[in-house]
């Protein structure tokens, strides 16, 4: 490894190596659909990333927000991978929030006490199509 490349990394591998998406296609994916910015801005997948960057990640409708610790050189276990970033404070609370407020309305949807059966599913399928 030359030692510009021990400095930085590109994006879509360090996304990769840090397990935020479990293949480097779908982190190359996720950076061109425009889900993660570095240091506010959008970027490419062979953006190169460097200790001290801001990196912000969409996953599941919330931004979460993220300083780049380490540069890692493989795609270790999970708990490896997490020495090599740190989340902000304020993306952490917001995104206990968001969990919070989705375990809530999951609570208060109405669920039925069995599964329906055949005739149930039939009624809800026609209810779905717009059919009387």
């Amino acid at each position: 490894m030359t030692e510009e490349s021990a400095a930085n990394r590109r994006l879509d591998k360090w996304l990769w190596h840090a397990r935020f998406y479990k293949t480097r296609g779908s982190a190359a994916e996720a950076i061109g659909a425009g889900k993660v910015r570095v240091n506010g801005d959008r970027a490419k997948p062979s953006r190169r990333v460097a200790i001290g960057d801001h990196v912000d990640v969409m996953q599941g409708g919330i931004v979460a927000e993220f300083e780049v610790l380490g540069l890692p050189e493989r795609r270790g276990p999970a708990p490896e991978a997490r020495t090599h970033y740190r989340e902000t404070d304020a993306s952490a609370a917001r995104r206990a929030a968001f969990s919070e407020g989705a375990r809530l309305a999951a609570a208060s949807r109405p669920r039925p006490d069995t599964r329906p059966d055949k005739r149930d599913r039939r009624r809800l399928l026609k209810l779905h199509r717009g059919q009387s």
